[in-house]
């Protein structure tokens, strides 16, 4: 597909092109981390692999070494909840996902672990998705997570509507949690990024659906709270998500952000897709409870071709 074809597809779709990375109206506000003396606050890309974007990102945003240090456990939460191959967009990139645990076990991690509960049979997801044999090759380690066993009940203080849940061990217990979602059409959210992709993390996601889901998503950043976030936006499902299952649905975005702000990280991450500011309602909510910056011009972004 051409660039003009694939803009008209967008457009038909309620999706962005993602050739600007973020809104005209932001641009005045966007500056690189070498004009503010300082790391920026979120690193946004275009126009390379999952793995090329991701390591000028890490670069840009002060390298792995600033989040991981030697001798430390990282937990990785990536998207490997869907039974389907990496070109249908329901899933992290597998080169992305292998790329970060690289990254932390070049930082000195003492181990590395990912972690997802699947929707779909954990085996077959994690074998399909491609995401299990690229980070054990990474050396990485998978957390089993299709037990209940596995899962610590936490009380989340301050929560609105989650006041209770259970959270996988290995997340609770973490030194360095790094949130790798993929960023797509999801039919009871509105859109997926990096705060509803933490519901892979909890035993039972059905008290959220069943007690106000958009709130029970931020609500679980209470409890924990990723320490960077790096999303995929290389290819999207633009609708019928978060399975999707048909290559009709999936636009090559070819983008990524990264940004410790979990917050700021789906505002830019959903601008991609043509959400305004505060249109999804857990974003909002997260924002309102002071976890991340909604407000895209009050930050220092670095804006980056690949």
């Amino acid at each position: 597909m051409d660039r003009r074809e694939f803009i008209k597809k967008s457009a038909a779709l309620g999706f962005g092109a993602g050739l600007l990375i973020l809104p005209k109206g932001l641009r005045g506000a966007i500056t690189l981390a070498a004009q503010e003396n300082r790391y920026p606050d979120l690193v946004a890309l275009k126009g390379g692999t999952p793995r090329t974007m991701f390591e000028r990102g890490m670069r840009e945003i002060g390298g792995m070494g600033r989040f991981v240090r030697s001798g430390q456990t990282v937990v990785i939460k990536p998207n490997m909840s869907f039974d389907l191959a990496p070109e249908y967009g329901a899933n992290t990139s597998p080169e992305l996902v292998a790329a970060v645990v690289q990254q932390c076990k070049d930082a000195g991690a003492r181990r590395v672990l990912i972690i997802d509960h699947s929707l779909a049979h954990w085996e077959r997801a994690s074998k399909n998705s491609g995401i299990l044999e690229a980070a054990k090759n990474a050396g990485a380690v998978y957390a089993q997570a299709e037990r209940e066993g596995y899962y610590q009940n936490v009380t989340v203080t301050g929560g609105k509507r989650l006041k209770e849940t259970a959270i996988h061990e290995a997340v609770l217990e973490a030194d360095v949690f790094i949130n790798v979602p993929v960023l797509k059409h999801h039919g009871g959210a509105g859109v997926s990024g990096s705060i509803k992709n933490l519901m892979g993390c909890v035993w039972n996601r059905r008290t959220y659906h069943s007690n106000g889901l958009q709130t029970c998503i931020a609500d679980f950043l209470y409890a924990k709270k990723p320490d960077l976030n790096i999303v995929d936006a290389y290819r999207v499902i633009t609708r019928n998500g978060p399975g999707g299952g048909n290559l009709a649905d999936v636009a090559q975005i070819g983008s990524m952000i990264i940004s410790p702000d979990i917050v700021a990280a789906d505002s830019a991450a959903f601008a991609l897709v043509n959400r305004r500011q505060g249109e999804v309602e857990y974003v909002r909510i997260a924002s309102e409870a002071g976890f991340g910056q909604m407000d895209l011009s009050k930050l220092n972004i670095s804006r980056l071709s690949v």
